[in-house]
């Protein structure tokens, strides 16, 4: 069959596609990778073909210019919320107003027009789309083909989505707004496809979070679990990385979303780097080459990397440090390793999954108003010397380890193209 993947440009929520795309070709099928243009050297570096669809989006542009002139300050609506009393109409409505022109139409609408025009030249028979790109949702119905969700993370955007239907409900018919409706519908029409929630969700969504680390979705819903494979780009595995350490190895990796958006970590290198310096441990930090220059000397403990595969560097930690974010937390927890957690509160779901795996006694949390040296200290000493942290990280791990594989899920997305 004839597979799409369809992303709008985000690296990052593109690598995590790609084990499943190469076990889609491995098993016979013809894979192509549809994004904008700004996607492409990613997309041919893992040598799956790659089509250009529509124009760059400028949200990154966008939010580092908010982030400046509002000084950092958070937004008040946040798609990881939970509490009732918060989820108020007005909240979530509001919300919605927010998200839909100046996120989702911000990185679809650039590319709709040409992702319907070639998926109706091509004519897949599947179309897998990151949470965001609804416009694949939509050139998957306008041209026939199946489609389904590829998570990247906890699915706060069908809970988000469970809560403001069930707030609307409750509410006087001529009082009733949906933002994210209006759009989607009115984009759909163009190509005569009526508007349905399947344009949110799917006809399934791929999930890569284990079942313990899940949130609570709608029961409707269709999930197809995959186990998480870790994919960084091309790598090199460096020699000082084939030799076993002579003392603990700590993982200092904050990902690069962070600054790419807002311009700086949650935790500042520099901190993170000045708490461990007095400890008995070797720290490998993965900062790009920019980060490094600001730095100034380094502690002698310290070795500093542009890039390192995560993947081969976390099994030889024996604890890591990191951002919260899914690809950098499920790479650890694939290894067994516990973790220090310094979520940024503007990053999605960043600060739910790491309260999650939190609760599951794999890590420890590190609050906004305590990122120190001396916080960061303790945590990595507590990780060191509390087995239990490791033994559930190590519980974790087989939990990732039990979930079918890209290869599984390549074969159950065969059988939902065949459905009546």
């Amino acid at each position: 069959m004839r597979v799409l993947i369809a992303t709008q440009a985000e690296r990052t929520h593109f690598l995590g596609m790609v084990p499943l795309a190469w076990a889609l070709r491995a098993a016979g099928h013809e894979v192509r990778v549809a994004s904008q243009p700004a996607l492409g050297p990613v997309v041919s570096a893992t040598g799956l073909p790659f089509v250009p669809v529509g124009r760059d989006h400028l949200l990154r542009r966008v939010m580092r210019q908010y982030h400046a002139m509002t000084g950092g300050e958070e937004d008040d609506f946040d798609m990881a919320e939970d509490r009732d009393e918060v989820l108020t109409w007005d909240y979530l409505l509001e919300g919605y107003r927010l998200m839909v022109p100046w996120w989702w139409r911000m990185v679809n609408d650039p590319m709709e027009q040409d992702l319907v025009a070639f998926c109706r030249e091509w004519r897949p028979d599947l179309v897998v789309w990151e949470p965001i790109t609804f416009s694949a949702a939509i050139a998957a119905r306008a041209c026939g083909a199946a489609h389904v969700r590829y998570l990247w993370g906890a699915d706060i955007f069908a809970r988000t989505r469970a809560r403001f239907l069930e707030r609307m409900a409750e509410q006087p018919e001529a009082d009733r707004e949906d933002p994210l409706a209006a759009w989607l519908g009115a984009r759909a029409a163009r190509y005569g496809v009526e508007f349905s929630e399947e344009l949110v969700h799917g006809q399934a969504t791929v999930e890569q979070v284990p079942a313990s680390l899940r949130v609570d979705t709608p029961p409707h819903l269709d999930y197809l679990p995959v186990r998480y494979v870790p994919y960084n780009g091309r790598a090199v595995v460096p020699h000082w990385l084939r030799t076993p350490p002579e003392r603990p190895r700590i993982g200092l990796s904050l990902g690069t979303s962070a600054t790419e958006w807002y311009g700086e970590h949650q935790l500042s290198p520099q901190e993170a780097l000045k708490g461990l310096a007095d400890l008995d441990v070797e720290v490998v930090a993965t900062l790009p080459a920019h980060e490094q220059a600001k730095l100034g000397a380094v502690p002698d403990n310290t070795r500093l990397v542009d890039y390192v595969p995560l993947h081969a560097l976390a099994p030889t930690c024996a604890a890591m440090i990191t951002h919260g974010g899914p690809g950098t937390v499920l790479t650890a927890l694939t290894s067994g390793i516990p973790q220090l957690l310094a979520p940024n509160a503007n990053m999605f779901d960043t600060v739910l999954l790491s309260g999650l795996v939190r609760d599951r006694g794999a890590a420890l949390l590190l609050p906004p108003d305590r990122v120190t040296p001396d916080a960061v200290a303790d945590g990595v000493r507590a990780l060191l010397h509390d087995p239990s942290l490791t033994r559930a990280a190590r519980t974790l791990r087989h939990d990732i380890a039990a979930m079918p594989t890209p290869a599984d899920l390549a074969h159950t997305l065969t059988a939902l193209t065949t459905r009546p």
